[in-house]
């Protein structure tokens, strides 16, 4: 486990973006797992600067998001394919065949997990996922558990993530009951996995996912056994941990 803490959003965000930028350079037709929600939008923008200057291009990168809310039409201004589109994709030299985001209005949800099973399977897994963090130590949409979730799986939402992302909709009432999520085995099935925090408001997630037990109490406690992590935090993300 590598963990670094920078000063601030704006350097977490670039730390992150030039993570992201090296792995795509690196290799080609690479494999990337993204997420949505607040924290990425730094990266995102730094990755975008980075292909608009020249400096690097997506057009052989294949991307996989995490997860995506059940009944919310890819065209719904709060689904995750709207997100990625307004905040990513539209902006850089991306294949739109190449991105992969979960279809929650799927009529067969089971078989659309599987079929995106298959297609990371497909593509040789999953090169780097970037992960974000949930108050409640979640990823992507696996919630505090009895067990660890395995592939990719229809969950339904605890309280406090509909109510945390509530503000997003206007009312509780609004927020989808249901996401379509990657499972834990399918995060810790790629080759490198990149967690990034900020805020006083996740300082005790983070401690509990990185120097707590492992427990499916607490989701991301998993990747303390993954081979290849990074963790990027802010100062205030970090401000609770022992080890810094």
């Amino acid at each position: 486990m590598k963990i670094v803490v920078a000063k601030n959003y704006e350097e977490l965000s670039l730390q992150a973006a030039n993570k992201v930028a090296d792995i795509v350079k690196s290799k080609q037709d690479v494999v990337l797992g993204l997420p949505t929600g607040s924290t990425p939008l730094g990266m995102y923008k730094d990755l975008i600067d980075m292909n608009k200057e020249g400096k690097l291009s997506f057009k052989d990168v294949t991307t996989f998001n995490l997860d995506e809310y059940e009944s919310l039409p890819k065209e719904d201004e709060n689904s995750y394919y709207r997100f990625m589109w307004d905040n990513f994709f539209s902006h850089i030299d991306i294949d739109r065949q190449r991105t992969n985001i979960p279809n929650g209005m799927a009529s067969n949800v089971e078989e659309e997990c599987k079929d995106y099973e298959r297609r990371i399977e497909d593509v040789g897994g999953i090169d780097l996922m970037v992960l974000g963090i949930g108050n409640n130590g979640h990823i992507g949409f696996n919630e505090p558990s009895s067990y660890f979730a395995g592939a990719t799986h229809r969950v339904k939402l605890h309280e406090n993530t509909i109510e945390a992302n509530s503000r997003f909709f206007g009312s509780l009432d609004k927020v989808p009951k249901h996401a379509v999520t990657m499972g834990i085995k399918s995060i810790m099935q790629c080759r490198s996995v990149m967690i990034l925090a900020s805020g006083k408001g996740k300082a005790d997630a983070i401690k509990k996912a990185l120097e707590g037990p492992i427990t499916p109490e607490l989701p991301a406690s998993v990747l303390q056994l993954h081979r290849d992590l990074t963790v990027i935090v802010d100062e205030e993300a970090a401000s609770l941990l022992e080890k810094r």
